[in-house]
């Protein structure tokens, strides 16, 4: 009995020492917390950027002109082809001369006539000076005279100015290009009755636009425009040249960089009340006529001088409802928040305009690893790193 009692009591303290032994192995696992989250981590990087604005145009032609006759008549003959360039002074249209070549020799013929009428009218006249007023000749008869030569010499003039008129009409019948530039379609077929003249209804023949250089007209909102003029002040410019001294830069809809440069040319004298814009224009090299009138594009202008800025990748960028932040970590390696403010990307890097000082260290890789407070397991980002991952926007 005390045999069996001795060994039942043995039994029982090899099992709460074997109880004792599994809490205690199970308090050390939940004792071991897991290490910090290991985070990419890196200086912000210094440059000089511009701060540029950026806006949404449309090419014009430098000249526009729209090939209309300045005489009526029948079209006999086109000298282009349809879209191509044309310089200053080549043939595009002829109007049947026959017309005019008729009217110029007659008024030519009219000239000859008011000639001899004249000499005819001053030879009598000199005769009758030489005679004795009141007895061969009255003096109603010397005046008379007179008359007939002022007025021959009249006609003569009004031969000469129809006679430059005819003239000039028959010049009138070749329409010759008054600009370089490329010419549309014909918009008469040859055999039509031309409606000419300067004014009425005349008809309209093709059009011509300038190439090189072409202009580039976008609108900008009042606050912009009190930047440009801020700049240009500082820069030693008056009020007078309101930004004009700005330099632009342009890109097409399907190039990825601003590659065309330019200037800004013009702005316009007042600010529309109902959009609260004013109108400017850049003037843009066209040597390859590329840049085509009425083509969308989009213009960049420096809102700034050149400034040093603080970058950092766009994947270090963090979103609060509608505030942006980075964690940075201190010196005992623990994540904090700073709250900054976002500029324009720059070769593929953010600029921070505010809320970030050079020498904080910035979590730019393993954002979503970290908490606010907690620690974590820096790791140095490589210096080639942020370059091969930037992509290059604007």
């Amino acid at each position: 009995m005390t045999h069996r009692f001795a060994t039942a009591a043995a039994s029982v303290l090899l099992l709460l020492a074997g109880l004792a032994g599994c809490s205690e192995q199970k308090s050390g696992t939940q004792a071991a917390a897991p290490p910090p989250p290991q985070v990419t981590v890196s200086k912000p990087t210094k440059k000089v950027v511009t701060d540029y604005d950026e806006y949404v145009g449309r090419f014009v032609a430098y000249d526009y002109v729209e090939v209309r006759a300045r005489v009526s008549g029948y079209l006999d003959k086109i000298h282009f082809t349809d879209g191509q360039m044309v310089k200053v002074g080549d043939p595009l249209f002829t109007i049947d001369r026959r017309p005019f070549q008729a009217v110029l020799d007659q008024a030519k013929a009219t000239i000859e006539q008011g000639k001899a009428n004249l000499a005819f009218t001053q030879a009598d006249l000199e005769r009758g000076k030489n005679l004795p007023v009141g007895t061969v000749i009255t003096q109603q008869t010397l005046d008379q005279r007179v008359q007939a030569e002022r007025v021959a010499q009249a006609n003569l003039t009004a031969a000469e100015a129809s006679t430059r008129q005819a003239d000039l009409d028959l010049q009138f019948t070749e329409l010759t290009a008054p600009i370089a530039g490329r010419i549309g379609d014909r918009r008469v077929s040859i055999g039509n009755l031309v409606t000419g003249g300067t004014s009425g209804s005349t008809t309209l023949l093709a059009t011509i636009v300038s190439v090189d250089p072409i202009r580039f007209e976008f609108t900008m909102d009042e606050a912009s425009y009190l930047r440009y003029l801020n700049a240009a002040s500082v820069q030693g410019a008056d009020s007078v040249d309101r930004g004009l001294s700005l330099t632009a830069e342009l890109k097409l809809i399907d190039e990825k960089d601003f590659v065309h440069q330019g200037r800004i040319d013009f702005v316009d004298n007042a600010i529309d009340t109902n959009a609260g814009t004013i109108r400017g224009r850049a003037i843009f090299k066209n040597a390859d006529g590329r840049l085509t009138p009425g083509m969308f594009g989009r213009i960049r202008l420096a809102a700034h001088k050149p400034a040093e800025a603080l970058l950092v990748p766009d994947t270090a960028i963090g979103t609060e409802q509608v505030r942006k932040f980075v964690y940075t970590i201190s010196k005992d390696n623990v994540a904090a928040p700073k709250y900054v403010t976002l500029g324009p990307v720059v070769d593929g890097l953010r600029v921070i305009t505010a809320g970030l000082s050079p020498d904080d260290t910035v979590v730019v890789d393993g954002l979503m690893r970290v908490r606010p407070g907690a620690k974590v397991t820096p790791q140095q980002l490589e210096a080639s790193n942020p370059k091969d991952q930037a992509v290059r926007t604007n």
